[in-house]
């Protein structure tokens, strides 16, 4: 009996490990480069317990506060994951105390072969460079990903 209740508490400890997942893509294409990791749970939801993603924009129109930017967790705006998809948007404002401006990148995705996605990333920069003006320079940047997902 004591060995059913110590094998019982064992599964039980073993269960999340075996519930969860890793998700990698990568960009290094002249116009961005790009590292993004993360640890999903799997099945309904799949909700990312650990995030995290610098994105590098090479177009020196770019503000340099926006040009090279780091994605945390709270930064993750939405994400699809089965076993035919990989999508992920990413948001994140500037901060401080300069003009309103944001970057937003988008994966979408889909499964090559086994454990690997390929699809296209699209970044969009939005930079209100003056407080007084009213309009914003935007810039996109797109191109290829590959994503890796276990």
């Amino acid at each position: 009996m004591r060995r059913v209740l110590l094998a019982g508490i064992g599964l039980m400890f073993a269960a999340p490990a075996m519930a969860s997942g890793g998700i990698s893509c990568s960009v290094d294409d002249g116009k961005a480069r790009l590292e993004l990791n993360g640890a999903t749970s799997r099945g309904m939801g799949g909700a990312f317990f650990s995030f995290g993603a610098e994105l590098t924009l090479a177009d020196p129109q770019i503000n340099a506060d926006l040009r090279k930017i780091a994605f945390e967790r709270a930064h993750l705006a939405q994400n699809w994951h089965d076993e035919k998809e990989l999508k992920l948007r990413l948001y994140r404002e500037r901060e401080g105390d300069k003009p309103h401006g944001y970057v937003e990148l988008l994966i979408e995705t889909e499964l090559s072969e086994e454990g690997i996605f390929k699809g296209r990333y699209v970044a969009e920069v939005y930079d209100m460079t003056d407080a007084k003006d009213s309009m914003a320079k935007t810039v996109k940047i797109e191109g290829a990903v590959e994503c890796m997902a276990e």
